[in-house]
């Protein structure tokens, strides 16, 4: 994803959205002869209340300028949700100029480290801005490998093999990943890391590319996700996404079962096999290695 393809953002996804735009759900007549899929450009012009020329422009960014009346507008016709509308807001803005000093490296604070190593029967760890895990307990890297210091989740979710024998949801999980990390990057695209990371993905998983261009946007933190774990059996374990306060995008992330569940009776034998087992012990990270999947 080369830089310059940033010219024209609002553009481009306002022309994927339109093609997933349902023509149904617009109350746009005439089903059943249409030769391409979602909404035509002048069916979201008269949907939007502007003129066809006027969204001709913006799709081919001629006019990068439009109001947010104009994109509230266009976003209702285009049936987009709360954070994709959010999204389309924010590539209207001018983009803010990046800084030339080096990023710094990204540090967990004590505090947290010491807080998620204190809980007993919830996996957590520490996720940063590009998707790099910076710190986790015990039982996550007992619960899943990869949940390991120096890896990264995206990366290893659409490369990983052991990672669809492990995630039963893995079709469902990666859907949600890549939304999630979009609504993370917003509009700033260009981002020298985020492009190397899409270049990598893009590259190495096929998935990857379907989903990233579909542009979906959803800030999603909380679920339920499956684990079909070698050494305890099948988990259905709730996640939870919370920002860190302070911690420039980082986030904590935590798996923990229902009370009284056959999962919780698992997660609580897992527990043990942590603290005796030297098997589950966190494996190094390890550099990828290009083996694209199909």
């Amino acid at each position: 994803m080369p830089a310059a393809a940033d010219a024209n953002a609002l553009g481009r996804y306002l022309r994927v959205r339109r093609a997933l735009a349902r023509p149904d759900a617009a109350g746009v007549p005439g089903q059943g002869n249409r030769r391409v899929p979602g909404l035509r450009r002048e069916e979201v012009a008269f949907l939007a209340g502007v003129s066809s020329d006027y969204y001709v422009r913006l799709e081919q960014g001629r006019d990068r300028h439009p109001s947010d009346q104009v994109l509230l507008a266009i976003a209702r016709a285009l049936q987009l949700d709360e954070d994709a509308t959010a999204y389309l807001l924010q590539l209207a803005k001018p983009p803010i100029p990046r800084s030339k000093r080096t990023r710094r490296p990204e540090k967990v604070s004590d505090s947290i480290r010491t807080l998620i190593s204190s809980w007993p029967l919830t996996a957590a760890y520490v996720q940063g801005m590009y998707m790099d895990i910076l710190a986790a307990n015990n039982l996550a890297t007992a619960l899943c490998p990869f949940y390991t210091p120096g890896r990264n989740t995206m990366l290893d979710a659409f490369t990983e093999p052991e990672m669809r024998e492990l995630r039963p949801d893995w079709d469902v999980m990666t859907a949600r990943a890549v939304p999630h990390m979009r609504s993370i990057a917003g509009a700033d695209t260009g981002d020298p890391r985020l492009v190397e990371l899409v270049g990598e993905l893009s590259l190495r998983s096929e998935r990857f590319r379907t989903l990233w261009a579909r542009q979906d946007v959803k800030h999603k933190a909380t679920g339920t996700s499956l684990f079909n774990h070698p050494q305890v059996g099948p988990l259905a374990l709730n996640y939870e996404r919370l920002l860190i306060p302070g911690g420039d995008m980082q986030a904590l992330v935590t798996y923990h079962a229902q009370p009284g569940s056959d999962s919780e009776e698992r997660l609580r034998l897992l527990d043990s096999i942590t603290t005796t087992d030297a098997s589950v012990r966190p494996r190094p990270a390890r550099p990828h290695t290009p083996t694209p999947d199909h």
